[in-house]
């Protein structure tokens, strides 16, 4: 397996930095991100300004395999808003398109949401209506993420909806594209399940997956906590990975501490990483 970081688990400071950061910590790749309005790589961004990103990365020796975007949480693909739909499927299009550009494999995509009480208080969708909406506009996009050879990864996020991997599997199914299928989040599923299940369940649908430790206990958002400092059984995770033949990326998002010692954080992660995927 590809040892890779998300961009977010870093501070705010330049991509170049960024990428000078995760190669000197052992990484080889870093999964970055699409904003909105802020940033260097955004949904304005042209296709220069894109080229110039990738080419500070190889300068760096680091690989762009993954394009993720917080953007989900403004915009939801379920969501009955017509414009709001639309727009969420006009952010998927553009993900396919910078991810190409950048020379990305995949884009993180979250499917749609019942509830997501830390992004959106109170709003509320009704289950099976997101469920059809969801669908509907996946299938609406897969198009093209197949003609641009981009795969559209599916994460299991807090979203109250696919709520396991059977579901997840299912939904993946009725897409039917191999340009589509999940992204795995391995400390989101403890809120609710184990890790190495849903890896079972999913088997070759898995694209990507993120690397986070969670402490069952704690609860909520205070739950996530530095890798081997949580419940998740990595033995057991990375056993059933390799059942399946995964050999593909797996990257740590982690939750840095802004003011003290990030740069620790980021070296922490990868000898942890390295613990986990027997490296050492």
């Amino acid at each position: 397996m590809k040892k890779g970081i998300n961009i977010w688990s870093f501070p705010a400071q330049s991509l170049k930095e960024t990428f000078a950061l995760a190669k000197k910590a052992g990484f080889e790749g870093v999964e970055v991100a699409l904003d909105e309005g802020a940033g260097e790589i955004r949904l304005d961004s042209t296709k220069a300004e894109l080229l110039e990103v990738k080419k500070q990365a190889e300068a760096e020796g680091i690989e762009l395999y993954s394009l993720s975007s917080g953007l989900y949480w403004n915009y939801w693909l379920n969501s009955a808003d017509k414009a709001e739909c639309q727009k969420a499927r006009d952010v998927v299009k553009k993900q396919i398109e910078t991810a190409a550009i950048l020379g990305c494999e995949s884009i993180l995509v979250i499917p749609g949401s019942v509830n997501a009480e830390f992004a959106a208080p109170g709003r509320v969708e009704d289950y099976c209506e997101t469920y059809e909406r969801s669908l509907e506009s996946i299938l609406a996009v897969k198009g093209e993420a197949e003609a641009a050879k981009v795969e559209i990864a599916l994460e299991n996020v807090w979203n109250k909806f696919l709520l396991s991997p059977l579901e997840m599997r299912d939904f993946i199914d009725k897409v039917d594209s191999p340009y589509v299928g999940s992204y795995l989040d391995i400390g989101n599923t403890l809120a609710n399940g184990y890790p190495e299940q849903w890896i079972r369940a999913l088997g070759k649908r898995i694209k990507k997956v993120h690397f986070k430790d969670y402490r069952v206990q704690a609860g909520g958002l205070h739950g996530f906590v530095d890798l081997l400092a949580g419940d998740v059984n990595w033995p057991a995770v990375t056993a059933e990975l390799a059942k399946i033949g995964y050999e593909g990326w797996v990257s740590a998002e982690m939750i840095p501490n802004y003011a003290h010692y990030t740069e620790t954080i980021i070296y922490n992660t990868s000898n942890a990483m390295d613990s986990i995927l027997g490296r050492k």
